[in-house]
């Protein structure tokens, strides 16, 4: 019996006693190692998050000294990651193994992108506002921003090849991060949104490649732009985006620039209606022009210098404007480059407040007269004095206009001057935020370049500061407004866009586009008025138009610039809301990677867009062309 007993006991420890030691080894094979895993992601995560106050003192040394920090605990994760060998063969557990291997070494990359970049900008360090051990040493005053230009002028040269090398990795970086399928992770997991937060990192690191390479054609133009080799000169277009043009905003005035080593030296001013009353017009204007603004027109249906931008492609616009202004004598230009208000808000948001001898001085606090910038209402006070241009009906001559119609010109040179010294004569702690600007003015089409060189001409299209209608091969979407005799309204009006996509049941993309366009204010008169806006949505070529709701006069579908373009006109009046809704077809063929790029006009500031597919929902603020990818 106690044999039998014995027996029993033994067929019950035995395989007991090796499932302990199965799970010993495990624990110890697998178990061990993903504790020690654990552990060190952790470390990696707090040092990665502290990175932010690091980059706010601004020192490259403490930066590079932590990214060597991280690049060293990010080795040695991996190389406790590796110890997990024994997983790699398990389904299912295998793939997120390799995710994390890819997003690991995507790190490396991104961290010798980093270490390389601040290798780069280490020279100028002093220059751009940062603490380093920079080759040039900065001081405040107009006499050392022009010492800042010349060591840029010497070294710019230096940059592009490093460029490459940044690029590469980051490419690399991205080559990893594109193996990885996001839509089999969660939506959310403890609260954390899991799969939104690795789109917005894919995204950034998508944008930040693509940005990279797109940058190195303008960093190759740049000593022909900064006219090194020979002074360039420029024609500086001022679009008012308060009244809104396809490319921007109503030309208001030109300026005539001349740029010597990447010294800025102006060199006239003046109030577009003075080169129009030089010119003899000879185009046919385009209908919704001749149509909305009138007066002018009413003699003579021929487009006017001022309303030559309004083609939504900015080369095309200035293919036409340069070939008739230099009718009037502006010739011998080297390009265009158009700037708005939003430019100088933003500049005098970091300048702070600032004077214009004989005009007084100029900020950024909102005044209640308008609800708007204080430079802004007195730009406009003095343009218009409260009141509008009214031409003869009969003859098409001004019969009545403000007291300083003629003499706008008079502050736009002034102004300019102001700026231009105040900016580049800015303490270094001001030029970090001074470099944000420029950037955001540019990413943001806030600044266009249209370029008579073919090479510089392509470096600013390839860095998109050009203004043109892209080709894609993907969804695609641009809307475009055009204030046709609305005043300023556009400082009030606000636009928000609503996309649904659908697939119909022959398998392709059906669309429904809301715009929704408020003016919260009350009419002035001055200002604010009743705004007739002649819209043009470009969608991809071969779309089927099912419907459309809400425009007062439709226009007929046509193609240009190899998209398909619906129009109409209406009118928005101030407190009012117009919506616009449209539904289409995309041309079959959509794949079920589903692309959409949305292309932002000029002179916007940041409309809202909500994207919904099913229970998908993207929402965000367009302040630059965006690309988004899914699955339908």
């Amino acid at each position: 019996m106690f044999l039998t007993k014995n027996k029993k006991l033994k067929i019950i420890l035995i395989p007991l006693g090796i499932l302990l030691i199965f799970i010993l080894i495990m624990f110890l094979a697998v178990g061990l190692p993903a504790m020690e895993v654990y552990s060190k992601a952790q470390k990696l995560a707090l040092k990665a998050k502290s990175m932010k106050a690091v980059f706010d003192t601004q020192d490259i040394g403490e930066i590079r000294k932590n990214l060597t920090d991280i690049a060293n605990d990010l080795s040695g994760l991996q190389g406790s990651y590796k110890k997990l060998f024994l997983l790699k063969s398990a389904p299912v557990i295998s793939s997120y193994l390799s995710d994390g291997d890819s997003v690991m070494k995507a790190g490396s990359y991104a961290i010798e992108a980093a270490q390389i970049t601040l290798d780069t900008i280490e020279p100028y360090s002093d220059i751009i506002g940062l603490k380093g051990t920079g080759g040039h040493k900065a001081k405040s005053g107009e006499e050392n921003a022009n010492d800042r230009v010349e060591f840029v002028i010497k070294t710019i040269g230096e940059i592009a090849p490093k460029l490459d090398l940044i690029a590469e990795k980051a490419r690399l970086a991205k080559s990893e991060l594109d193996k990885i399928k996001v839509d089999k992770y969660p939506e959310t997991f403890r609260g954390i949104k899991i799969r939104e937060n690795l789109n917005t990192l894919f995204s950034l690191v998508g944008e930040g490649t693509k940005l990279l390479n797109d940058g190195k054609p303008l960093i190759e133009s740049a000593p022909y732009l900064l006219g090194i080799d020979s002074p360039r000169t420029y024609l500086v277009l001022f679009q008012n985006d308060k009244e809104l043009r396809p490319t921007g905003g109503f030309i208001t005035a030109y300026s005539v620039m001349r740029v010597d080593k990447g010294k800025i030296q102006p060199v006239i001013s003046n109030d577009i209606y003075n080169l129009d009353s030089k010119y003899i017009p000879e185009i046919a204007a385009p209908d919704p022009i001749i149509r909305y603004i009138k007066g002018p027109y009413i003699l003579s249906k021929n487009l006017r210098l001022r309303d030559m931008n309004f083609s939504p492609d900015f080369k095309v616009s200035m293919d036409t404007f340069t070939k008739e202004v230099s009718k009037v004598g502006i010739k011998n230009i080297d390009g265009v480059i158009a700037v708005d208000t939003q430019l100088l808000v933003k500049l005098l948001d970091v300048i702070g407040e600032i004077g214009v001898p004989g005009f007084g001085n100029f900020g950024t606090k909102i005044v209640p007269e308008c609800n708007c910038p204080q430079v802004i209402h007195e730009l406009e006070s003095f343009a218009d004095v409260e009141g509008p241009i009214i031409w003869d009906p009969v003859t098409g001559k001004i019969i009545l206009k403000p007291a300083h119609a003629d003499n706008r010109k008079e502050i736009v040179g002034p102004l300019m001057n102001s700026v231009l010294r105040n900016a580049l004569g800015q303490p270094k702690n001001k030029l970090p935020d001074l470099f944000r600007v420029g950037f955001e003015s540019l990413t943001e089409k806030h600044v266009l370049f249209y370029l008579f060189n073919e090479k510089a001409q392509k470096g600013a299209e390839a860095f998109n500061i050009a203004g043109r209608i892209q080709d894609y091969a993907g969804d695609y979407l641009n809307i475009n407004d055009a204030n046709l005799g609305g005043r300023k309204s556009n400082l009030y009006v606000t636009q928000e866009v609503n996309q649904e996509i659908n697939v119909g049941k022959d398998g392709r993309v059906e669309k429904t586009v809301t715009i929704t366009y408020k003016n919260p204010q009350s009419y002035d008169g001055w200002l604010n008025s009743v705004l007739p806006n002649w819209s043009r949505i470009y969608v991809p070529k071969g779309s089927e138009l099912i419907s459309t709701d809400g425009f007062e006069d439709k226009g007929k579908p046509y193609e240009e610039f190899g998209k398909t373009v619906f129009s109409g006109g209406f009118k928005l009046r101030p407190q009012g809301v117009v919506q616009i809704t449209i539904k289409y077809k995309l041309p079959a063929g959509v794949d079920k990677n589903y692309s959409l790029l949305i292309q932002k006009q000029p002179g916007t500031d940041s409309p809202s867009y909500i994207i919904s597919h099913g229970s998908k929902k993207v929402e965000f603020y367009l302040k630059t062309d965006k690309e988004l990818k899914f699955s339908l």
